[in-house]
Order: C-alpha cells, then structure tokens, then sequence
C-alpha cells in the first residue's frame, strides 16, 4: 500500500470518526433534554473523536516515515561482511546503493558477491515487513483514537476546551515551523557566505568595481580566482529597478486614485480586474516581449536618432549607441508587470480611508482633488508605501526579464542604453554548470544572497518608520 493511499484512509477514517461523534453527541443529549444541556455543541465533540482518530495515526507515520530508513539500513549493514563494515563512508554509501539496487530487482549482475546475498535478502525480508505492518498499525491506530474519543463524548465533559487547546497547538506548531525555516535559511547562507569571505576579502567584494568570478585552475589552489567586486551588480540592480518604479509608482498610484475615488462603480468593476491580469501573466512571457519587442525597438529609435544626429551635427547624438540588451527595456517591461502591486494594494488602501474623513473635508469646502491631496492620500500613505515596497521588492527579485532583456554582462554604468546585470542573475549563473561546491565562484552566490537579504531587511526597516510615523498621526 502506498503512502498516498494510506493517507487518505486515515482521513477518510478521521471524517468517518466525525460523523459518527456527531451522531454520538445527538444520542447522549436526546436523555438530558437535548443538545442544550450538553457542556459543549455537537461540533466540539464530533471534532474531538476525529482528532483522536486522525492525529495519533499522522504521528506514527510521521515517525514511520522518518526512522523506518535509518533503522532497516542499520540492521541491514550488521549482516554485511566485516571488509563492508571497514570501507570509508563513501565506498560504504556505494555498496549500499548497489545492494539496495538488488533488492528492488535492478542491476542485478552487479560486482557484489555471494557474501552479500545475506544482506540483499534480509533488506528485501525488512521492506517487505516495514509495507506490511505500516498499514496495519495505523489503521489499528486510528481505531484505538477512536474508541477514546468516544468513550470521551459525555455530557458532563466540555469537549470545546479540548479542541481549541489542539488547534492552539498546531497553530503554535506552524508559527515556530515559520520561525526556525526562517532562521534556517539565514544561518544557511550566512555559515556559506563565511566561507567564501575566508577566500575572498570582504573589502575586496564589497568595494571592488570589477566582477569576473572565475573557476580555480589547479586543484590544489585554495584561494580566490577572479574579480568579485559587487558594485557593478548592486548598480545593475538599483538601475533596472529604479527605471522600473519609475514607471509602476506613478501609473499604478494614480490609477489607484481614479479607480477608487473618480470612477464608476461599472467601470471599476472591468478596469480594476483587467489591470491585476498583468499580475498573473508569467515572467517568462514579459522576458519575451522585452526581448523581441521592446528591446528591438528601443534599439531601432537609438538608431534613428543617432543617425538624424550625425546628419544635423549634432555630436552627443551622433555619438548615441543603445545595446540589443538593455536596461532600460528590462526596467519598462518590468515596471509595467509590478504595476498590479502598486495599483491594487493602493486601491485597497485608499478605499479603507473612513468616509468621515471626506465627509469632514467637503464640509469644510475643500474641493474634490484637494481631499485626496490633504486628507485621503496622507491618511493613506503607510499602506501606499508598502505597496511600493512590495513592488520594489518583487522588482529587486526579478530575474527572468533581466536575463532575457538586459544580459548577464556586469558593466559598471549608469546609461540605461547598456548592457548591465543583477545580483539575482548572477546568483543563478554561478549556480548553474558543473563545479566545485566550495569553490569560491560558487560561494559567491551565497554572499550575493546574503547581501540582497540585507539590502530587503534595510527597505524595511525603513517602510516600517515611515508607516509608524503617520499611523499614529491618523490613526
């Protein structure tokens, strides 16, 4: 029986052990005058027998699952021949493989001996056992959890302080699961990030003007090979994503405005969902467009300019020259695809201004476009900010149109006509091909990544002063 069938036995046992408490609690009320009497809803004790029936047999095969693999390889390796037992960690990890190869009936010419055969056969015996017994303690499981949850549907017994206390628990179970992979994933990239500034100065990286990481020619070199100057990645980033905030914060914000304070309720009902489509429309599809519409373009009209440039005289113009890849056509593409962010958080935010608010200011006499200048758009601006943080966010993240768009080249440069890169785009690029895992081109990933973390937690920090600052002006 496979794991996906047991699970849904045990859930369809658990809305089975839900029912039949339900109908249990019915039973026990009808004596006592009805369900008023009883010391909780039927709900309550209906959820209780299918969490006795559900949560012990989730358990076990959570433990099943984690420790039925470690165990039978243990006991497997006991029968091994004493020349298995002695090879390195390594070579040992390669018999195994070989012999679990043969146990599931592949490869079963291998080089392993006749000494083997025991252990191929006693692995073969304890699967079969573990897909046995799995089944039929669980099951078993789930019918003992249901007995007591039955026995437990009384009318004295408050059956809701029970329950509550359970989804108390897995709502505390899910926060700290939130916390520890959050910590996780920072002490991950830190230890990583470590290493690679043991190899790689951390002035060097953090003010060199140069990245060119490179792979170590000899093996035994244990230092750094390479530029790995980030300067040009962090200009690269801010460009692309400033050009692209450039575009998504005015639109999207005074769309905000017309949608919710100057539109029709019918014409907002259409404008509004046809403008959060851009929010569901692939990166990939933008990164084509970019690159075989925009990008052509832009690159056609530097052309002509130049070209009417050099005909009139005019030197600056003359001297014009607009990449294939550029960031300027990454930076529109991607600032019409985070205008969704901005639009539809401002609306929302806008929209939750109390009315009191307006009602006071026209009473005063102020005009329509002064309220939401003196009135509206302050009262508004915490959640209006985080909306763009949110934008600024998804655009210092995007990496797709970058790379379709703008290129991988990490020229140190300011002119939107150029090729520049990302820090996200190099973090993919160094991560991707065949190379060693501690060597310091791969490392570096991990330090730009440790870095881009920094540069989000900063934006923050920032947006959470902004929004405590006028939240308690208006609040």
């Amino acid at each position: 029986m496979s794991l996906t069938t047991l699970l849904i036995i045990v859930l369809a046992s658990a809305a089975t052990a839900y029912m039949l408490g339900r109908t249990r609690s019915h039973q026990v009320a009808k004596p006592i005058g009805g369900v008023r009497n009883l010391a909780a809803l039927p709900s309550y004790y209906a959820s209780l027998m299918g969490l006795w029936a559900l949560i012990p047999a989730l358990f076990l095969i959570a433990l099943w699952s984690m420790f039925d693999g470690p165990i039978i390889d243990s006991l497997v390796k006991a029968s091994m021949p004493e020349t298995a037992k002695n090879l390195s960690s390594e070579d040992f990890s390669l018999v195994m493989s070989q012999v679990q190869s043969a146990a599931n009936g592949i490869n079963t010419g291998s080089a392993l001996g006749a000494e083997y055969q025991s252990a191929i056969n006693k692995l073969v015996g304890l699967n079969e056992s573990s897909a046995k017994w799995m089944p039929i303690l669980t099951i078993m499981v789930v019918v003992l959890g249901g007995l007591l949850g039955f026995r437990l549907i009384k009318a004295e017994h408050n059956a809701r302080y029970a329950v509550e206390r359970v989804f108390n628990a897995t709502l505390i179970i899910c926060s700290t699961i939130a916390i520890f992979t959050t910590f996780g994933i920072v002490f991950s990239v830190l230890f990583e990030s470590i290493n690679f500034f043991q190899k790689v100065p951390f002035t060097e990286f953090l003010f060199g003007t140069h990245w060119s990481p490179q792979i170590a020619i000899r093996a035994d070199q244990t230092g750094a090979s390479g530029s790995f100057g980030v300067i040009p990645l962090i200009v690269g980033t801010l460009l692309i994503s400033f050009i692209a905030l450039l575009i998504a914060v005015p639109v999207g914000l005074m769309s905000a405005i017309y949608l919710s304070e100057y539109a029709s309720p019918r014409f907002r009902g259409f404008a509004k969902p046809a403008l959060e489509v851009l929010a569901g429309v692939p990166t990939v599809v933008y990164g084509f467009f970019a690159a075989l519409t925009v990008a052509p373009a832009i690159r056609n009209a530097g052309d002509a300019v130049r070209d009417w440039g050099a005909k009139n005289g005019i030197e600056f113009l003359a001297a014009l020259n607009v990449s294939s890849e550029s960031a300027l056509a990454a930076g529109l593409v991607m600032g019409v695809m985070i205008i969704p962010f901005v639009s539809s958080l401002s609306d929302d935010v806008i929209n939750a201004v109390p009315q009191s608010l307006r009602d006071g200011s026209f009473g005063l006499g102020a005009t329509q476009s002064e309220t939401i200048k003196k009135v509206i758009f302050p009262a508004a601006l915490p959640g209006i900010v985080g909306g763009i943080l949110l934008a600024a966010s998804r655009a210092i993240g995007e990496t797709m149109i970058v790379v379709m768009a703008a290129g991988l080249a990490a020229n140190l440069t300011v002119n939107p006509l150029e090729a520049v890169t990302t820090v996200t785009v190099q973090i993919v690029t160094l991560l991707v091909g065949d190379q060693e895992f501690d060597s310091a081109k791969t490392l570096a990933a991990f330090a730009l990544g440790l870095f881009l973390f920094v540069i989000t937690l900063a934006l923050n920090v920032i947006a959470l002063r902004v929004v405590k600052k006028y939240r308690e002006q208006y609040d």
